[in-house]
């Protein structure tokens, strides 16, 4: 049967932990599914497929050439809660049907060809994002592996009841692969305002993320007055709104409390304790430690003023990526061969590639989102402007093949 790629994007679309909206998370239930159902396509286009300790779903197809270098395709099958269903599995799903139709008209590459769906990057589970991708490098840190979800399970307890091998080491050194490479929606509206399928990514913007908490004292909402009160939300409040504030008056900056617990959690008890998310994010590593360091101080302050103590826990924190020049120019070239005009973005999202840069150098495919949405039901990337992005990775990868040979 003939891969279709919107026809897979909507069939992966439907396994969900959620019945009636699109939630996946590491290691959870609808992963495995998800895992299974991409596991089948990879056999699909002739790879071989195996699934890590950390739930990577990894298909191999090895070269004809003796010792031939390996050509990483991929992105992560995870989801946010209530998704759409291009971001991530668009990256994973699109190098399966590229690789299948140069396999019907008989192509061989002259280099090793592995495509991997990534168990987790959007760090819904246990906020801290790319567990996926820092597993598959062996770059797992025990700080992150005791990180617990709302369940109170750590990241290390979720992998041990998944699988009962050792944490996977790196698969490759730096000098046997020739670059990772992924596809994904763009998750902003440049493309569109400029009329264009699909363009090529030039770096990504360097993220933080925090869980801070604010501990004040709970008490009753009624006979406390004002004047006396210690409460930890309206302290995490007036954070939130100086972090917007600094983000505003910050070129570039974006700041971001997406998530937000409240102790004891009662109409009528003044809240005693709120945990709460930070993401920052900027194209200029200076200028996101400039932000934080700034934030520091105002959550200092806010504290003091407030009677309250609060505590910083890191979660993740990542520099800004250049992508490899060298296969960031074969993309765009194809891009042009394909579409007649490429166009350079800097992507202010994370992505895996971020830490895949790690192992090897990376490139990047941006693809047209409607209204620029992402991170949302309505998600949408037309069948028009994936058959574009179709035909970009085909040529890129006998391009690449033409050049490797």
């Amino acid at each position: 049967m003939k891969l279709n790629l919107s026809s897979m994007l909507d069939e992966l679309g439907r396994v969900t932990d959620e019945p009636g909206r699109l939630t996946r998370t590491f290691l959870s239930p609808a992963m495995e599914r998800a895992v299974k159902l991409v596991g089948c396509w990879l056999q699909d286009a002739g790879m071989d497929v195996k699934v890590d300790p950390v739930g990577n779903v990894i298909g191999f197809r090895k070269s004809p050439k003796p010792g031939a270098k390996t050509l990483i395709l991929g992105s992560h099958l995870d989801t946010v809660r209530d998704a759409g269903r291009f971001d991530g599995p668009l990256g994973v799903l699109l190098p399966i049907v590229a690789l299948y139709e140069l396999n019907s008209r008989g192509i061989a590459l002259p280099f090793n060809i592995e495509i991997v769906g990534f168990s987790e990057e959007e760090g819904v589970r246990f906020a801290s994002a790319y567990l996926g991708s820092e597993g598959y490098t062996g770059r797992l840190k025990a700080g992150t592996l005791a990180l617990r979800d709302a369940a109170g399970i750590s990241v290390r307890d979720a992998i041990r009841q998944f699988s009962d091998q050792p944490l996977p080491k790196p698969r490759y050194r730096r000098r046997d692969v020739l670059g990772y490479v992924e596809v994904h929606i763009e998750q902003g509206p440049v493309l569109e305002r400029e009329n264009l399928a699909v363009g090529v990514v030039s770096a990504i913007a360097g993220q933080s993320r925090f869980k801070l908490t604010w501990t004040g004292k709970a008490g009753h909402a009624g006979t406390t007055p004002m004047a006396l009160r210690r409460d930890a939300f309206a302290g995490a409040a007036e954070f939130a709104l100086a972090a917007e504030q600094l983000a505003r008056r910050t070129a570039g900056l974006v700041a971001t409390v997406g998530s937000l617990t409240v102790a004891p959690g009662a109409a009528n008890v003044i809240p005693g304790q709120v945990v709460h998310t930070l993401d920052v994010r900027h194209a200029q590593d200076r200028v996101r430690r400039a932000a934080l360091l700034k934030l520091g101080r105002l959550t200092a302050q806010i504290a003091k003023k407030r009677g309250l103590k609060v505590a910083w826990q890191r979660t993740q924190d990542n520099g800004a990526t250049d992508c490899s020049p060298g296969l960031t120019a074969q993309l765009a070239r194809s891009v042009q061969a394909v579409q007649g005009r490429s166009l350079s973005l800097v992507s202010g999202a994370g992505h895996d590639g971020v830490v895949m840069s790690a192992l090897a150098p990376i490139a990047m495919l941006f693809v047209r989102c409607r209204d620029g949405l992402s991170h949302h039901p309505d998600e949408y990337a037309s069948p028009k402007d994936l058959r574009v992005a179709l035909k970009v990775m085909i040529d890129f990868l006998e391009k690449l093949a033409g050049r490797s040979g």
